[in-house]
Formats: structure tokens, sequence, C-alpha cells
């Protein structure tokens, strides 16, 4: 093999090693059960925590369970609202409103940029 080409390899290698990592994809469904208040509360605050900390690397399906019930069956559902993290894996599920954004994004395990972690704790600490 030319040693230039083996050159040209390692460099491109080694290129990509130190690029920015790719964030990871986030692809989610919220199981709720038609158009109560706390199915509302779910839609909102999973909506509002994907703009916020997820801008652009999320997918989000909302499957209402009166409307979808073989989706409910299909993914042993028996309590709405249920958020499941389908990617990146492993797969988590979490019950309730969603309104504790604390909670909701220790259990899709997004961790907050550094200013922000600063900002949120300022804030609770007030």
């Amino acid at each position: 093999m030319n040693r230039a080409y083996r050159g040209e390899e390692t460099k491109a290698f080694e290129d990509a090693l130190a690029a920015k990592p790719i964030a990871a994809q986030y692809r989610l469904r919220l199981f709720v059960a038609g158009a109560t208040r706390r199915s509302a509360c779910a839609i909102q605050s999973i909506k509002a925590i994907c703009q916020s900390y997820l801008d652009g690397r999320y997918e989000l399906e909302v499957i209402d369970v009166y409307q979808r019930p073989d989706q409910m069956k299909a993914e042993n559902i028996i309590i709405t609202p249920t958020l499941i993290r389908e990617q990146p894996f492993p797969l988590r599920r979490l019950v309730g409103d969603l309104s504790d954004k604390g909670r909701v994004l220790a259990g899709l395990d997004i961790s907050l940029p550094q200013s922000s972690a600063a900002t949120d704790e300022s804030a609770h600490a007030s």
C-alpha cells in the first residue's frame, strides 16, 4: 500500500476522532388516553422539554390509545400517559403527566449543558 495513501487515511481517521461528537437523536412515543387534562398536560410538557433541550434532535409521536388500541397492546401500555424513549438505547419508560421537568430529563437521560445546569441550580436556590 502506498505510504502517502496511508498517511491520508490516518489523517482522516484522526480528524474524525477529533470532530465534535454527533448529538444523540431521540425517538419518543407518548401514549395518551383521549383529550383529558392529564393527556394535554403530558403533551404540553414533553413538547416544551423537547423544544428546549432537544431542538432538532427528536422525533415525537403522540398516540391516543382510544384511537389506536392495537398500539397500546403491542407496547404493553397499562397506564396513560406513558412516554417511551425508543432511541437512544436503552429503552426507557416514564409514566405520568411529565410535569416534573427534572424527573423527565433524568428519565430520558438528557444532560444539561454546563451553563444551563448552573442557571437551573440558581433558579431552584432562590
